[in-house]
């Protein structure tokens, strides 16, 4: 089995989990090597757990925190996964940001300013923050996108990629900028965290039986070597 289940009673007690666990990694980090880099999820999941982190005192300006993917939107834009997350850390100063998407991209998706941005992050994430769809989807990694086998793939040597969702998903539809499978299992802690019975089953139906093209998630889940820590929640 290629995951560690951690069941919480409600959507509170599942953000205290899992601001501990990304706390131990970045803290690990700093102790271990002085620096620490940590990809982070969107949605509405994780702003609760990133308030709580940023709260923690800690020399935020030798951490460097990137988003797991970004709408192919300007900066500025509501939808936009960094501004989110900024606005979720304010307070916790000197923060190193590393964008996915030009501060204000132009023409047809490219994962070309997110290669060059991640080219010298070699080692490593500290951690891996990632959230799931109703329909398995994680990152922007969405079932129907047409070059999914390949940011699927474990052995794609690219750590970003363009994603087209077909269809567009009602909430935030843009196309996509993700980390591929790949450079998000590249990572010492990789946590999945999700609420609400829905997608609990449809965890459970990518458990079972992994179909990546319908469920995206069960290639995170059985992938070789990997191993998810998943946080639930009601």
């Amino acid at each position: 089995m290629a995951w560690i289940e951690h069941e919480h009673a409600d959507a509170d007690a599942l953000a205290d989990a899992v601001a501990a666990r990304l706390a131990e990694s970045i803290d690990g980090a700093l102790a271990a090597r002085g620096s620490a880099v940590v990809a982070l999820a969107g949605g509405r999941t994780s702003p609760p757990v990133f308030r709580q982190l940023a709260a923690l005192r800690r020399d935020w300006s030798k951490v460097v925190v990137l988003p797991s993917d970004e709408r192919w939107v300007p900066r500025d834009h509501p939808d936009c996964n960094l501004r989110q997350m900024q606005d979720a850390f304010a307070g916790a100063e000197g923060i190193r940001w590393l964008p996915l998407v030009p501060e204000s991209p132009t023409g047809a998706p490219d994962a070309s300013f997110a290669d060059a941005g991640l080219a010298a992050l070699t080692e490593a994430f500290d951690a891996t923050l990632l959230g799931m769809g109703t329909d398995g989807h994680f990152g922007s990694l969405f079932p129907g996108s047409p070059n999914l086998a390949r940011a699927l793939d474990p052995a794609n040597p690219g750590p970003a990629a363009a994603i087209l969702p077909d269809p567009m998903p009602a909430a935030g539809p843009h196309p996509r900028i993700s980390l591929t499978l790949a450079r998000m299992l590249h990572s010492r802690r990789v946590l999945l965290a999700i609420t609400g019975h829905d997608k609990r089953a449809v965890l459970e139906r990518a458990q079972r039986a992994p179909d990546p093209q319908h469920l995206p998630v069960g290639a995170l889940l059985h992938a070789p070597g990997a191993l998810v820590e998943i946080h639930w929640s009601p």
